[in-house]
Parts: structure tokens; C-alpha cells; sequence
């Protein structure tokens, strides 16, 4: 965990992401809580992390979803060297999928 994100506020906003129940909830709340382009920019950044995961090369996920490779690289970066939250997820996704 960054100790540097790691505040009361943070906190806050975490647990009221725990409480969503729906996509549709999910939509109304990031649609208050962010602009079009974070709500898209933190999406492209999932996509370009699945693309990853699945060993699309960075030509191959540039063209399909918009990302500079700066970006493309940073999620790499992420998914090699971060705290493992995209790993999380995927694994919590093909459960679901199961």
C-alpha cells in the first residue's frame, strides 16, 4: 500500500466504492465523482492492462484502444512492479466467470 495515498479521505471514498452493488450504481456515482475524460482515462488504462495480461504488444493495444505508449508502459510498470491490484481483479473477474 502507498503511504502516501494512505489518509482518512481515501479511506472514505474506498468504502463507499465497497458499498456499490450494480454497474448501474457504479455509473451514477463515477458519473458525480469524475470528469468524462478520468472515468475514460481509468478505463482505458483497465483495457490497456487486460491487453497486457494477454500479451497484445504495444502497436496492438495503441491502435485498439487510443493509449500512448507512455501510458502503455506505465501499466506494464504497474503489472510488473505495482502492488498487485490489477492482479486482484482479474482473478476475482474469472472467478465470477466460473
Amino acid at each position: 500500500m502507498n503511504k502516501k495515498i494512505k489518509n482518512d479521505a481515501v479511506d472514505s471514498l474506498f468504502d463507499a466504492i465497497l458499498c456499490l452493488k450494480s454497474r448501474s450504481e457504479c455509473y451514477s456515482f463515477f458519473e458525480d465523482l469524475c470528469t468524462v475524460n478520468e472515468l475514460l482515462s481509468m478505463s482505458q488504462r483497465f483495457e490497456v492492462a487486460e491487453m497486457l495480461k494477454n500479451h497484445s504488444t504495444y502497436l496492438e493495444i495503441a491502435e485498439k484502444t487510443g493509449a500512448s505508449t507512455a501510458t502503455i508502459s506505465r501499466v506494464n510498470r504497474s503489472l510488473n512492479y505495482g502492488n498487485d491490484g490489477y492482479e486482484i481483479v482479474f482473478k476475482r473477474r474469472k472467478e465470477m466467470e466460473n
